[in-house]
């Protein structure tokens, strides 16, 4: 099958070829991301209003939407031209009125003629003690009640579309849904009782209360999982891809790693012992390593992804550890210098910096296999770079990464194993969802020695004490970072706000004892204000968020967070995680503007609870939601229509265990359900998958 199925053509027509959608209405579906017809049966409704028929609006709590049979009275023409029409109607127990705005000459009049029956429905409020029906979204003969829905589908718009527009077009998209195969697994169907899948989308399209609108209900839990098992087949494909990859079996003695380990001042935690055991299992294996290591701050991932490195060495081959910026390449480097001298290995760095002779010089060693462990930037990624034999490429904060620059990596060296490393402790459903396709190890201890840090809520009314009491920290010789708040979206008021207090402060405390380092500035610029804090010549440092990742300065042991409410929690754990490095104990001051809203509140106070990282990432996603929790454009996580990430983990869980199985039993997926998913696929647009099946 090397295009899509022909029964899926209509649902992938133009939009334009539904009744009722012409260019203008196709363009603002287009703003709510719906392209084609498929894109409109799984836009589902986001709740619903009760349109069952009553006897009166008398004794009903208003304002509310009702639906009543009246008979019309008397009509009152407005007065002015820019006057309300009004129209007398009663029910069966009380009287109220018809609004109406911009009437034109008789209109009503042959419309609703005094006298007639009529059903309407809409919005009723009181105004002036009289109940008001402001255009009623429904005004029909009464023999045409049926005509109004008892339970109207409400579905999410863009400014310009109407719900009669979306009704209309969702019910021209599902006709147009064929008949398919089942692909998902039939006890586990019958376990939880779900409808086949033109069954659901009707259902779900055309529910008969709000209990049918839940992501519990049984057809949208049903559709849910259609889009988490898609993807989790892709990543499964990825996954069998590369577990079909031929890698290279990497083994040795363990004396290197013996020379560091002996050496450390302190004992690996049990979580580091196991990591490096899964690690170097699987290097010892024949098919390609691809895992995550995740752990949080401060648990220990640098020594680990050395003790893996070594391990390539050892083998015979070499290893590279990649950083997403100059400065924190640098800092892998000033680590890993000591343990490289203590195992007797050749570490070298590669970045953009390194120009003329001795990047050739580099380049020369690294090709005859002098260079055993290499630490560099994406400048690694050139064409003139040649390993000798590279067999571990270690990926530090994959979410800078894409897939295309894993692979990337994969061809520089023949077959070469991959680990990645985050900082971000992921809760499990978006761990599934961005890294299904690789084998995870957890680090979920402290290394010992690491001093809790003490974090504390202050109000920024509260701005001169602070300064008062850094001016004595910077005196007893400590450091700081000072974190300016996000201002909107613009960088430059980003700026502004770092200025204005890199000004304050430097009048506080003195000159040439506070820096500043910002988004705009140079990226030499930016390092060498860094360094300058690094070797302690700068006491504070005034910073935008450029500094979250993986700086580590021993003596810094306060962290001043301003603004901290418009922060997300993760990435307020993560720069908490930039002090408490060092010996002394550290202080993070989360500084925020009163009043903080409810949320803010609790927010805050989860971080000053708990430095559990994981825990401060499930309460993120259950407050925030994925979206935002990651944002979007670089997460790798996909959009879902319908299924709910937060809500849904079990699900996911389920659909990554089922879509493993499928496949390993069905590696071509030719059997009739393989066959069935493979629509699916089509249907979920998961082309990339496809093609994997096809090169598979």
């Amino acid at each position: 099958m090397t295009g899509r199925p022909e029964p899926l053509f209509p649902l992938f027509a133009g939009l334009e070829t539904l009744e009722g959608v012409g260019p203008k209405t196709a363009q603002l579906m287009a703003q709510l991301g719906v392209d084609a017809p498929r894109d409109l049966v799984f836009t589902l409704p986001h709740s619903g209003i009760d349109r069952a028929m009553r006897a009166s609006v008398k004794d009903a709590a208003l304002p509310a939407t009702l639906t009543v049979a009246v008979t019309v009275g008397a009509h009152h023409p407005p007065r002015t031209r820019s006057g309300a029409y009004r129209i007398h109607v009663e029910d069966a127990e009380t009287s109220f009125q018809l609004v109406f705005f911009h009437a034109r000459g008789d209109y009503w009049k042959k419309q609703l003629p005094e006298g007639a029956r009529r059903v309407v429905s809409g919005r009723v409020e009181l105004f002036d003690g009289i109940p008001q029906m402001v255009h009623p979204d429904f005004a029909v003969p009464e023999e045409d009640a049926a005509a109004i829905p008892a339970f109207e589908p409400v579905y999410p718009l863009t400014s310009g579309l109407t719900q009669k527009q979306m009704y209309k077009a969702t019910r021209a998209a599902l006709a147009r849904v064929p008949v398919l195969e089942e692909w998902i697994d039939p006890a586990q169907r019958a376990k939880a009782d779900w409808p086949g899948f033109a069954d659901a989308l009707k259902a779900a399209h055309d529910p008969a209360n709000l209990g049918d609108i839940a992501a519990t209900a049984p057809a949208r839990e049903r559709l849910a999982y259609d889009e988490l098992f898609a993807h989790q087949v892709t990543l499964a494909l990825a996954r069998a891809r590369d577990r079909r990859q031929k890698g290279r079996q990497t083994q040795g003695d363990g004396h290197l790693l013996a020379k560091v380990l002996d050496h450390l001042p302190y004992n690996p935690t049990d979580a580091q012992t196991r990591a490096i055991a899964e690690i170097t299992a699987d290097m010892a294996m024949s098919q390609r390593m691809n895992r995550l290591l995740q752990g949080d701050v401060g648990a220990g991932k640098t020594l680990v992804a050395f003790m893996a490195l070594l391990r390539a060495a050892e083998g015979g081959g070499q290893g590279v550890l990649m950083a997403p910026t100059e400065i924190l390449a640098r800092q892998h480097l000033a680590g890993l210098k000591p343990l490289a001298e203590q195992a007797g290995v050749v570490l070298e760095i590669l970045t953009g910096r390194d120009k003329g002779a001795e990047r050739q010089a580099k380049l020369s060693a690294l090709e005859r296999g002098d260079i055993q462990i290499l630490v560099g930037t994406h400048a690694v990624f050139q064409a003139d770079v040649t390993f000798q034999d590279l067999r571990l490429a270690v990926v530090d904060e994959q979410h800078r990464f894409g897939v295309r620059q894993r692979l990337e990596l994969g061809r520089k060296g023949d077959r070469a194993d991959v680990l990645v490393m985050t900082a971000t402790p992921i809760p499990r459903s978006l761990a599934l969802a961005q890294y299904g396709d690789m084998d995870v190890s957890v680090l979920d201890e402290k290394p010992p020695g690491r001093k809790p840090i003490k974090t504390a809520l202050i109000s920024t009314e509260r701005m001169d004490e602070v300064v008062v009491r850094l001016q004595t920290a910077v005196a007893e010789g400590r450091q700081c970072y000072w974190v300016c708040p996000l201002v909107e979206e613009s960088e430059v008021s980003d700026l502004i706000a770092a200025e204005e207090r890199f000004k304050r402060l430097r009048a506080a405390l003195g000159d040439g004892l506070v820096g500043l380092v910002h988004g705009q500035m140079p990226p030499s610029e930016k390092d060498a204000a860094m360094a300058a804090f690094q070797n302690g010549q700068t006491k504070v440092l005034v910073a935008t968020t450029v500094i979250e990742v993986g700086v580590d300065v021993p003596n810094a042991t306060i962290m001043v967070i301003e603004r901290a409410e418009t922060f997300g929690l993760a990435q307020l754990h993560q720069l908490r995680g930039r002090v408490g490095r060092g010996a002394d104990a550290s202080t993070c001051l989360l500084m925020y503007q009163p009043p903080l809203s409810e949320t803010g509140q609790k927010r805050l106070e989860v971080l000053r609870e708990t430095e559990d990282g994981f825990v401060i990432a499930e309460t993120d996603l259950a407050m925030r939601g994925t979206g935002d929790l990651i944002g979007t454009a670089q997460s790798g996580v996909p959009r879902f229509r319908v299924a709910d990430l937060e809500r849904q983990a079990g699900l996911m869980a389920i659909a990554q265990t089922d879509a493993r199985k499928l496949l390993s039993d069905d590696a071509g997926l030719t059997s009739p359900r393989g066959t069935a998913t493979r629509v699916l696929l089509w249907l979920m647009r998961q082309d990339e998958a496809i093609r994997l099946i096809s090169v598979g």
